[in-house]
């Protein structure tokens, strides 16, 4: 039976299957890709054919348009076996984003799973991490510092609803990444029970709309309006506003009563990012497994040797070696550029001795 090494090489264009002539994630355009999911730090415009789930393919039509988005798209369903040129790709859920996946690899007896990004908290807005035993695991290492402990994002929204509570007079602009973050913290608002609507940037528009058209409910949500006069303000008191994490920086924000700004990633466990970016209310919402999280899903794949794509991923090497098992770094580049923008050295700052 071949090991993995011997069948995946990590090349300046990313990960790439020898004998299946592929590639997963690619950094830039190739003849075949497979893409675990939309996020633009993994899913490239203009290559030749592109295997994905629907969902993923969606997505890529939407921020990229059809004719970038792969010459040929092939849609794979959640657990199907594709077999090309002998290797066997399958696609199970990664619980990062809708219709996210981890591609599971078969070759000669040979099994290895790249998760792409995932998590591991529940999200209703897409289907749950599924662990799958492997001979390698190739995972993100994002948040992969012990620091890094995700608090109950439920709980998080409950903070949220108190300041709106607390302070009725002012708008609560909630920066969100526009793809995952924003639909998720509409739905937990939901099923918190804020059931008014729920404004949003310009650029959050299009992937809600198609988050609701692939059939998750997000419930009335309205554009930010703009003000009766030039150079109007104070609009929205009381109400949420999610916009792209940059927002709060630009003329934009004028609009909105007195904004208490507020910001729904991991790395606002990092105090002193939260303050730099000027965040009143950090909530700690991450799509990203934590440190806890990260050395639970190696357990459970059980796998013997793992491969680290990017993040931290000297501290969780180290870490798989005090358990017996075998971690290397796969420096690829061009990963984690968008949505969950790095700040190790930050992060390492407030690791507790």
């Amino acid at each position: 039976m071949p090991h993995p090494e011997t069948w995946m090489r990590v090349t300046p264009q990313g990960l790439y299957c020898v004998p299946g002539d592929f590639f997963i994630d690619p950094a830039r355009a190739v003849p075949r890709a497979v893409i675990t999911h939309g996020h633009s730090d993994h899913a490239r415009p203009d290559h030749g054919h592109v295997l994905a789930s629907a969902e993923t393919l969606a997505v890529m039509r939407t921020r990229m348009g059809a004719e970038r988005a792969g010459a040929v798209q092939q849609a794979v369903g959640m657990g199907e076996v594709v077999t090309h040129d002998g290797v066997q790709i399958r696609l199970v859920p990664a619980g990062h984003v809708l219709g996210s996946c981890q591609v599971v690899l078969d070759w000669q007896g040979s099994r290895i799973v790249v998760s792409g990004d995932y998590k591991r908290r529940r999200d209703p807005t897409c289907a749950p991490f599924e662990p799958v035993p492997c001979d390698v695991f190739v995972t993100e290492a994002t948040f992969g510092l012990p620091v890094f402990r995700h608090p109950d994002a439920g709980a998080e929204i409950g903070r949220l609803l108190e300041s709106l509570r607390l302070f009725p007079e002012r708008t609560h602009l909630v920066g969100a990444y526009a793809l995952g973050k924003a639909q998720r913290v509409i739905a937990l608002l939901r099923e918190a029970g804020w059931d008014r609507p729920i404004f949003l940037h310009g650029a959050l528009l299009g992937l809600c709309g198609l988050y609701e058209s692939l059939g998750v409910k997000l419930g009335p949500l309205e554009p930010v309006p703009m003000p009766g006069k030039r150079g109007g303000g104070g609009l929205l008191a009381g109400e949420v506003v999610l916009a792209p994490p940059s927002a709060e920086a630009t003329a934009w924000v004028r609009r909105l009563a007195e904004p208490v700004i507020c910001a729904a990633s991991g790395w606002m466990r990092v105090r002193q990012r939260a303050k730099a970016k000027g965040v009143e209310l950090p909530l700690i919402i991450s799509d990203h497994a934590d440190w806890d999280e990260l050395l639970e899903t190696v357990a459970e794949v059980q796998a013997p040797e793992v491969w680290v794509t990017h993040g931290r991923d000297d501290a969780l090497v180290h870490a798989l070696g005090l358990r017996g098992i075998r971690g290397r770094a796969l420096h690829l580049l061009g990963r984690g550029e968008e949505e969950e923008d790095q700040a190790p050295a930050e992060a390492a700052a407030e690791q507790p001795a």
